[in-house]
């Protein structure tokens, strides 16, 4: 019996890596239900990720889709979205990859308002390598490189995106699947740089060393601590170890196009012209 997204996976690469509770199937089924319903054609999508547990996402998508080098998926994105604007880029990777060596790349392409999704699997560890210590790994959270619990400020992922531009933020956990594939949608529906958080658990690294029992327990947890405020000033929206969750659809701004993304011989105002001479 075939299952209703069985199209949109290569089944050839299955069974996945992924460890028993990790939380990154649920956020790739709720992506692929979200492609379902938003009415794009699959020919005219693409999806980019770097390396990491999430990253391998890119290897399981019916799409076209490119594994890219580590920290490196956004401007790969960002390139593949300038020679061929009429695609929906989506890239579609972890924390660590995103934030740490891709970091600056994820702040300056938000700031440019380029026109791709980005979705971040959160699981507060480098869960493929060990579980490390990744830039948003909470305070006092153990990991393998911070045995005695975290004393780095952690980023605030949602308002690092709200605050270097981004168009559209949201966060949501993998405990609440539809709320985060509405959102999914909405994201890849909008012009300009969009950006979900996806927070999930990771059992067996980060799980284990922080004394949760299961996936299950973390999940509860999820569920115990949520709360919903799409209103919050997001300097307030920090993800603690065992504190609340704050989750929403945060930032939905109107796109502005650049006065940079003109086309070759395309008139330019005298209004835009002053933005260039300025930007």
């Amino acid at each position: 019996m075939l299952h209703p997204l069985d199209n949109l996976l290569r089944e050839d690469r299955i069974p996945h890596i992924w460890c028993s509770g990790c939380g990154i199937g649920i956020g790739l089924n709720a992506f692929l239900r979200a492609i379902q319903r938003s009415g794009l054609s699959t020919d005219k999508i693409a999806v980019v990720s770097g390396i990491g547990c999430t990253g391998r996402i890119a290897g399981y998508v019916n799409l076209d889709s490119f594994h890219t080098t580590h920290g490196r998926a956004i401007p790969f994105a960002t390139g593949l979205k300038l020679a061929r604007p009429d695609l929906k880029v989506i890239v579609f990777s972890g924390d660590g990859d995103l934030f740490a060596i891709g970091g600056n790349h994820f702040i300056h392409a938000a700031r440019r308002n380029v026109d791709i999704t980005v979705i971040c699997v959160n699981n507060f560890n480098y869960g493929m390598t060990g579980g490390q210590t990744a830039p948003s790994t909470p305070l006092k959270a153990r990991t393998g490189t911070s045995p005695y619990g975290n004393q780095e400020p952690p980023f605030n992922l949602a308002y690092l995106a709200a605050g270097s531009g981004a168009v559209f933020v949201s966060r949501w956990t993998v405990a609440e699947p539809r709320k985060l594939e509405n959102s999914i949608i909405k994201a890849i529906n909008k012009k300009g740089f969009s950006f979900v958080e996806v927070v999930s658990p990771c059992p067996t690294l980060y799980g284990r060393m922080n004394k949760y029992a299961s996936s299950l327990d973390m999940l509860r947890e999820y569920q115990k601590n949520t709360v919903i405020n799409e209103k919050v000033n997001l300097k307030d929206a920090q993800l603690e170890l065992g504190g609340k969750i704050i989750l929403g659809d945060f930032v939905d701004n109107i796109y502005q196009e650049s006065a940079l993304s003109k086309k070759p011989g395309e008139q330019i105002t005298h209004e835009e012209k002053k933005k260039i001479e300025t930007y």
